[in-house]
């Protein structure tokens, strides 16, 4: 199991996650097409260079997002989460495109006991993901339910 315990995590401990991940068109078309989202800017090559900023298409911040919290989860909560709980503050400050590396890291924030579960614990990560040049691309708050070590539980 490569996910840790909640009695395992540390506040301030952070995970710099040695998976990272070239973006492709396929990626963010196939995205778009599974999650009916038609907007031009992921789809339109001519629109976006012709009408928009950026000058080519934005790959879909859904897909950003969940590339960002899937690749911190072998470190992570892989085999020890319950639940994901939410997803808070998710922010978009810089474009991703076609062909942009992302690299991921987490920081646990917050650790509290359960109220409701003796066996676990909720924690909060924050994701941050990084492009080939280092530029923040997306960042958000997560939460999730976590199992406590069962030395911890008993």
């Amino acid at each position: 199991m490569a996910g840790l315990f909640f009695d395992e995590l540390e506040v301030g401990q952070v995970f710099n996650h040695e998976l990272r991940r070239t973006i492709t068109e396929t990626d963010n078309v196939m995205f778009c097409a599974m999650t009916h989202n038609p907007a031009r800017l992921h789809l339109d090559e001519e629109y976006c260079r012709e009408e928009t900023e950026f000058g080519q298409r934005l790959v879909n911040s859904g897909f950003t997002l969940g590339l960002m919290v899937g690749v911190s989860v072998g470190d992570t909560t892989l085999g020890t989460a319950i639940a994901n709980l939410g997803w808070d503050e998710v922010r978009f400050p810089a474009p991703v495109f076609h062909g942009d590396t992302l690299r991921i890291e987490t920081e646990v924030a917050e650790l509290r006991e359960s109220k409701s579960r003796p066996n676990a614990g909720i924690v909060t990560f924050i994701h941050r993901a990084y492009n080939q040049n280092e530029v923040l691309v997306a960042q958000c708050k997560r939460s999730g339910l976590q199992l406590k070590s069962p030395a911890a539980s008993a």
